[in-house]
């Protein structure tokens, strides 16, 4: 069981979150919600005691605390399961003795009857803690999120950020940890290895506490969600669409009774005020007075602020505006990409679908210049101007700059003013332009770099998952942007209102190769 009691988080000589109180039981599935910068992350992190506590406490019964933190934990020399075997520290020592004493009997160093005897102490504790299925465990779970049989050999550093934040998902299920902290686990995670996990945590036996904003995944999953604003924390029973459900009629309820309250307290002022000079109603007025003065407000609940913007594309792009021709590129000899061809007209919108590691972002990638392809080319309309937002752009972030400094970096000479009217409606207004990168949780990080990206001129956007990491209320207007953006759009998505919504055409990237899947208008 997770316990946590009037946990208070001070910034700045303000509280990020005030008095917050809940339990987690064990078996429970606990969704947390809210916008980018209430807290979430930073109660994730004092659970886990990752960040100090400014008062209140935590506690934890009952077993170990497994923690997906929103950057991977890998080391990327070693080959993916080995890296496995690193989040089970004691099974991994004595696999590794073994594998000596085995060595040093081969090679006739030391005594062979001591040797022989470790050797089979150590076979009987490997047994006893159930060592012989945690190869098993690791294919079971590695397959789940999208990893194959060879995948276990290769270096995680062949793997991009997005699959090594699958393997620090994949070592804290293998471990089965009684308590579980994930922070953000399917931003990385396609349709298939999204319904995986969803399945796996509702199974899970011990106690999930989860920071997402996707709330089919929750739908699936939780079976409470705590939502993290303005400095509280309200728990609502049952999944996310509940959660929906609960809140607007909690919302309701709290409207009605402050306008029974307000009617009340208007009553009672024009009282006092027709009868204050009244020497013959002094005591009444006095006492309803005090009884005002008495009365414990009721809050109505505020919506929190949503990042408002429009895209608009810079000049008029030809009518051709991309020629793809057979395009093809391997990874260090293995083919990602095999004579891949496409062209893109003015105004079209494509969206990009399929497995992670089919090759979309590679091919964005060599799109935007990034990559140089192994063969074919690429031809741009002459006054094409593209923008490319990478999967991961929050990470090119610098830690040690201030949110203005930073996106003044991409602002091609704009002055600053008109720099903090546009981090002003991404949420940043007055001090927080001053706040350190470094500071920010993963939300407002994304939030920065979306700023970024949009504050230069282009007429054609290159975007690979750019709904990761934000808000409810972000994406949503990213979303209505996007959909009445006057220009060009390459996107790969597996974010199904992108595919729905935006796309006018969607082409699957599958087995190095590309085939347009629907025409949608």
């Amino acid at each position: 069981m997770i316990v946590v009691e009037n946990l208070t988080k001070t910034f700045g000589g303000r509280n990020l979150l005030t008095a917050v109180s809940f339990a987690v039981s064990t078996g429970e599935k606990v969704g947390i919600v809210g916008p980018n910068g209430a807290g979430k992350t930073t109660l994730l992190k004092m659970i886990a005691g990752d960040e100090p506590i400014s008062a209140g406490k935590v506690n934890l019964s009952e077993g170990e605390l497994g923690y997906l933190h929103q950057e991977a934990d890998v080391l990327l020399s070693r080959s993916l399961a080995e890296e496995m075997w690193t989040a089970l520290p004691e099974l991994s020592s004595i696999r590794e003795r073994i594998s000596k004493i085995e060595e040093a009997l081969i090679l006739e160093n030391g005594d062979p009857e001591t040797l022989a005897t470790e050797l089979n102490d150590g076979h009987d504790r490997f047994k006893l803690l159930g060592g012989n299925g945690i190869d098993a465990s690791i294919a079971r779970v590695t397959d789940g999120l999208g990893f194959t049989t060879a995948d276990l050999g290769k270096p995680c550093g062949d793997f991009s950020g997005g699959w090594r934040m699958r393997i620090s998902l994949a070592k804290i299920l293998l471990r089965r940890d009684e308590h579980l902290l994930l922070d953000e686990p399917t931003n990385h995670l396609d349709k298939a290895s999204k319904q995986w996990l969803a399945q796996e945590l509702a199974e899970y036996p011990g106690a999930v506490l989860m920071v997402t904003h996707d709330g089919d995944f929750l739908d699936r999953v939780a079976t409470r969600i705590l939502n993290v604003e303005q400095g509280r924390v309200r728990s609502y029973p049952g999944n996310y669409s509940a959660y929906l459900e609960g809140k607007a009629n909690h919302q309701a309820q709290l409207d009605n009774e402050a306008e029974r309250q307000e009617r009340e307290i208007a009553r009672q002022e024009q009282f006092i005020e027709r009868f204050r000079s009244k020497a013959t109603k002094a005591r009444q007025v006095q006492s309803r007075i005090k009884a005002l003065d008495r009365i414990d407000r009721v809050e109505r609940m505020t919506n929190s602020r949503a990042a408002k913007f429009q895209i608009k594309s810079s000049g008029r792009v030809e009518h051709r505006v991309l020629y793809a021709e057979s395009i093809s590129h391997d990874w260090e000899d293995s083919p990602v990409l095999l004579d891949v061809s496409l062209e893109v007209e003015r105004g079209q919108k494509i969206v990009l679908v399929g497995h992670n590691g089919g090759g979309k972002s590679t091919f964005l990638r060599i799109l935007a210049g990034e990559v140089e392809s192994s063969e074919g080319s690429v031809t741009w309309a002459e006054r094409a101007r593209r923008g490319y937002y990478a999967q991961h752009q929050d990470e090119s972030l610098d830690p040690s700059l201030t949110v203005l400094e930073e996106v003044r970096r991409s602002a091609q000479d704009q002055p600053d003013g008109a720099l903090r009217g546009i981090l002003g409606r991404f949420l940043f207004s007055a001090d927080d332009v001053f706040k350190s990168v470094r500071m920010l949780s993963g939300g407002e990080k994304s939030r920065v770099a979306l700023a970024k990206f949009l504050v230069q001129p282009n007429n054609v956007l290159l975007l690979d998952e750019p709904t990761n990491h934000l808000d409810t209320a972000t994406r949503d207007q990213l979303l209505d942007a996007l959909g009445d953006y006057d220009g060009t759009i390459i996107c790969a998505s597996h974010d199904p209102a992108i595919v729905d919504e935006i796309a006018t055409h969607v082409y699957t990237v599958e087995n190095g190769e590309i085939a347009l899947t629907d025409l949608k208008r």
